[in-house]
């Protein structure tokens, strides 16, 4: 190894109970390299070659308080990067009548809220519970939440680290949320290269409503220290119910607070116990998609230096 600057990928993953933080980490990094080495071998070898280049904030233990078992996951992991895509049988059931119904009952839902009880699943249910005690910071949770992700954000500052900040799911919100107080108010800034969501609820009204900087107009309202945002939404995925968030945030493009803007349709295609799960983030690491906007950022930077350590 020599004093190369070394470009950080952060990961936040969403809600719901995870592994063990190492045995988590080795589970993402495996699905994310999978698809690196399918889109290039010498960005994947750079990447697994410097432990430092992937770091995983693990906030949900102190949410929940109990760790997933990773043996649950296992098989369904190693067949989601055994398969090299969607199947003909994935692509019909993410794009199913049941699905798309789904969707249009959500979306309404997402419109009036008051229709939410009526409509939601035990699984909602659940999903809402959890959603609720972040946005109510109940006990502090989503500002020790946020801490956890501005540490190594304001660590790679002061190191000049490149930085692609990858959020999934609820993760998504924290990282928005995060950058935003990095923005207004911190004593330490901390600069975004990409930001990458996945499976985001970014899109959804009621979210939009709560972020931080909601209530403000203008600058004000948004964070200014992400460079460029792409964000990435499977099929059939209902947590990402507006698959399409440049509209929602393209008040950020006309002020100039970012450079770029994209989204992009994916096919997750990640089964656990047989049946197909959309929003999964195993299944989003492991695209090749994911591994295009990453090897692309990553070949963007210096390149030279970088590939060669």
């Amino acid at each position: 190894m020599t004093d190369r600057i070394i470009p950080l990928i952060i990961y936040i993953p969403g809600l719901l109970p995870k592994p063990e933080p190492e045995k988590h980490r080795e589970a993402l990094l495996s699905c994310l390299l999978t698809g690196l080495r399918r889109v290039d071998a010498e960005v994947a070898q750079a990447v697994e070659a410097n432990e430092s280049a992937f770091e995983l904030v693990s906030w949900t233990y102190d949410f929940y308080r109990e760790h997933r078992d990773i043996s649950s996951d296992t098989e369904a992991i190693a067949a989601v990067i055994e398969q090299r895509g969607a199947s003909p049988a994935d692509v019909a059931e993410a794009t199913s009548w049941r699905r798309r119904l789904a969707r249009w009952i959500y979306t309404l839902g997402d419109m009036l809220p008051f229709l939410i009880p009526h409509i939601a699943s035990e699984r909602v249910e659940v999903h809402l519970r959890d959603l609720l005690r972040y946005l109510g910071d109940e006990d502090g949770i989503a500002a020790h939440a946020r801490r956890m992700l501005k540490v190594p954000l304001q660590a790679a500052a002061l190191a000049h680290r490149p930085v692609l900040l990858l959020a999934h799911s609820m993760g998504s919100v924290i990282a928005y949320d995060s950058l935003w107080e990095l923005s207004h108010g911190a004593r330490d800034r901390a600069q975004v290269d990409l930001l990458l969501t996945m499976g985001s609820p970014l899109g959804q009204r009621y979210m939009q409503r709560r972020l931080k900087g909601a209530n403000k107009s203008g600058y004000g309202r948004y964070p200014d220290n992400i460079r460029q945002w792409i964000n990435l939404a499977a099929v059939g995925d209902l947590t990402a119910l507006d698959r399409g968030l440049a509209n929602d945030f393209a008040e950020m493009l006309e002020l100039g607070l970012l450079e770029t803007f994209e989204d992009e349709a994916i096919l997750n295609y990640y089964r656990l116990n047989g049946e197909l799960n959309v929003h999964a983030e195993y299944g989003y690491l492991v695209n090749e998609k994911t591994a295009h906007t990453i090897v692309s950022w990553w070949r963007g930077l210096d390149t030279e230096s970088l590939l060669s350590s």
